[in-house]
């Protein structure tokens, strides 16, 4: 999809609703730039330039006269043509008069001139003429330009076939009826015409540019159609026809047409329903987007001839009050993100031909209580059906091979699913999130999956794929076991322990944690029985994707230096965490690490290296980790007539605990060293009585 200036981001978790500010329509069409332009001369109120063959072009007119009377020659040479930008934002012009030279007029040479309200042309012009102050070519079949400063309502005369591009902008007409002889409604026609409500089109009109009736989103900035009747003479819709017309309401879409261009009903959120007839073959991307207040859709099918197989890119995206969408049984392919956001969603009925659901096709779709996927469909996109956190219900069709990476994230109130024969390939993630999920099941014909207690295994029982987030308590890993999936027991909230049969040669557990046999790998830590503070094990060199994953309670980590790799997502969604202590050099990290730790910092000791880029690649900020003198833990203070405080940092660490009597004028002197055994070493001063006070730091040999 493509706004005004090009820039508009393709992502919809980030569509961008507001709009530039309305400064100038230079920029409103892509113009071709010469690399060595003429020179530009004046000559009194006129910038031109010598076009180098006699003639010259008005570039910019300069003065502040109201009626203008464009010479037919400058300094000898003839005047063949105005500028794409003449005349643009001359508030003063009123009138201005065209020489029978003139042959050639760019199309924006009279934009945002506000208070124009007459263009004369000589009557001996061969290119141009003029009916009643308003610009036509030669036979008047094209009406060129309107002046933007004539008031109330306009005719478009009987004999005019086309209304050029960008001929109406910034007009301030309140009304326009377009006869049936026109027969094309060029590019930005109508765009920006603030106080335009209402618009007769003509019975021939075949083709409504791109832009047509379009408007800036900001105050003031959009047309004030409230409803449009599209004749059944019509068989396109250009891209943001009626782009961010605020009070459309109604608009009725003829029998004919066939293309409805991208975005061209985006951001008119007065539009309350929308019927697509059965002529439609193309709804282009982002089409009815962010259409808040559409309640319902029904497109409709043709029983001969073409017909609409595909709802494009977010087609109905973020239409939040919609709530009740009818597909017909053309259709085969609803795109990605076709109804991303559509939080109200509550009924969708599906045709008998689809085939695949586009990746985020109905994500965000809270309102959605059940689905019914027909027997038609093969392919499940990623995310299809991501954050429906009221999808009770879910049935899948028997011809399903695919079901996407994250097809059913955070389907909160799931409770079970049952996978059909068809399915061959299941997307990692396709059912993390789903808290209330308690079993997912396959049908025994099944060539590629299994289940056993309702959690997911592929057919042989080898590879765990997926463990339902509903089962609470205890798993006992399986002896025949070899692979664990990737992200397996990600987001297992309900998961106090994980257990491995005493026959499994690849896998062991700690304390109810997750290892490979030899203990390098930690696979998974059970998030519901997440302590405050962990400390992994030496033996670890690498920590899996995933791995803690939704421990919520875990505020602190000590990371031992033989860790070289954490996974993706490891410590993802650990949203109390506060320090990860790390005891050698950062270790590589794959996406997403400390995803949603938005109070963590990594702690890194004296001599380690690669912090900087472990910050890039993180996110996370990195700080030193220096020893620190415990004050709370009730080791300090005065115990058995002594003075003391146990000091915690890394283990194997040396600490200097140094002292002196006068902070104003200090001279600190070494009176314990210790070797730290497993992070915390207690210090005791046994002189302290000796000194009427007495103060310590800690310091590094």
């Amino acid at each position: 999809m493509a706004d005004m200036d090009g820039e508009r981001a393709n992502e919809p978790f980030s569509w961008k609703s507001e709009c530039a500010m309305k400064t100038s329509f230079k920029t409103l069409l892509p113009l071709l730039l010469l690399l060595a332009p003429p020179a530009a001369v004046q000559a009194q109120c006129f910038d031109y330039t010598d076009n180098g063959d006699g003639t010259a072009t008005i570039t910019d007119y300069i003065c502040t006269d109201s009626v203008v009377t464009i010479p037919s020659t400058i300094n000898g040479l003839s005047v063949t043509s105005i500028g794409f930008w003449g005349f643009d934002g001359n508030n003063n012009l009123t009138s201005v008069t065209i020489p029978n030279s003139v042959t050639n007029i760019g199309y924006q040479a009279f934009v945002d001139c506000t208070n124009l309200t007459a263009i004369i042309v000589d009557t001996n012009n061969p290119a141009f003429s003029s009916v009643a102050g308003v610009l036509f070519d030669k036979s008047q079949a094209t009406l060129v330009r309107h002046p933007a400063g004539i008031t109330g309502s306009y005719t478009i005369p009987d004999n005019t076939r086309s209304i050029g591009d960008v001929a109406f902008v910034d007009s301030i007409l309140t009304s326009v009826t377009i006869p049936s002889s026109v027969t094309n409604i060029g590019y930005a026609a109508f765009w920006y015409c603030t106080r335009l409500a209402s618009v007769t089109l003509g019975t021939n009109v075949t083709s409504i540019g791109g832009y047509a009736f379009a408007g800036y989103s900001d105050a003031g900035g959009c047309i004030s159609l409230t409803n449009v009747a599209i004749p059944n003479s019509v068989t396109s819709i250009g891209e943001n026809a009626f782009w961010n017309c605020w009070s459309l309401a109604s608009v009725t879409i003829g029998n004919r047409v066939a293309s409805i261009g991208g975005e061209a009903f985006w951001n008119c959120f007065s539009l309350a329903s929308v019927t697509i007839p059965s002529s439609v073959t193309i709804i282009g991307d982002n089409a009815f987007c962010a259409c808040t207040n559409l309640t319902s859709v029904t497109i409709l099918s043709a029983t001969n001839g073409p017909a609409l197989t595909s709802i494009g890119q977010g087609a109905f995206c973020w239409c939040s009050s919609l709530a009740s969408v009818t597909i017909g049984n053309s259709v085969t392919n609803i795109g990605v993100y076709a109804f991303w956001n559509c939080c109200s969603l509550a009924t969708v009925t599906i045709g008998n031909r689809l085939a695949s659901i586009g990746d985020g096709a109905f994500d965000q779709c809270f309102g959605l209580p059940n689905i019914t996927i027909p027997n038609s469909v093969t392919s499940i996109g990623g995310a299809a059906f991501s954050g429906c956190t009221n999808l009770t219900s879910v049935t899948i069709g028997n011809s399903v091979t695919n079901i996407g990476i994250e097809a059913f994230l955070a389907c909160e109130s799931l409770t079970s699913v049952a996978i059909p024969n068809s399915v061959t390939s299941i997307g990692l993630l396709a059912f993390a999130g789903c808290s209330s999920l308690t079993a997912i099941t396959v049908a025994t014909r099944n060539s590629v999956y299994s289940d056993v207690d309702g959690v997911l295994f592929n057919q042989n029982q080898t590879t765990l794929v997926e463990y339902p987030e509903g089962i609470a308590g205890t798993y006992t890993i399986p002896n025949r076991v070899t692979n664990i999936g990737e992200a397996a027991f990600a987001g297992c909230t309900n998961l106090t322990a994980i257990t491995v049969d005493a026959l499994n040669s690849f896998y062991t557990s700690v304390d109810g944690i997750l290892f490979d046999k030899n203990l390098a790998t930690l696979i998974q830590y059970p998030a519901r029985n997440a302590a405050t503070f962990y400390t992994i094990p030496n033996s670890v060199t690498s920590i899996g994707d995933y791995a803690f994953d939704s421990c919520s309670s875990l505020t602190n980590v000590t990371i031992g230096n033989s860790v070289t790799n954490i996974g993706a997502y490891a410590f993802n969604n650990c949203t109390s965490l506060k320090g990860a202590y790390f005891q050698g050099n950062a270790p590589s990290v794959g996406g997403g690490v400390f995803y949603g730790d938005n109070n963590a910092t990594a702690y890194y000791l004296p001599g380690t290296a690669g912090w900087g880029a472990f910050s890039d690649n993180t996110g996370l900020p990195v700080a030193l980790w220096t020893p620190q003198v415990q004050t709370s833990d009730g080791s300090f203070g005065v115990r058995t007539n002594q003075f003391g405080f146990n000091v915690n940092w890394a283990g194997g660490m040396v600490v200097v605990v140094e002292a002196c009597t006068n902070l104003a004028n200090p001279a600190w002197s070494p009176v314990h060293t210790n070797t730290l055994a497993g992070g915390s070493s207690y210090f005791t001063d046994p002189q302290w009585t000796n000194y009427p006070a007495r103060f310590y730091r800690l310091s590094m040999p």
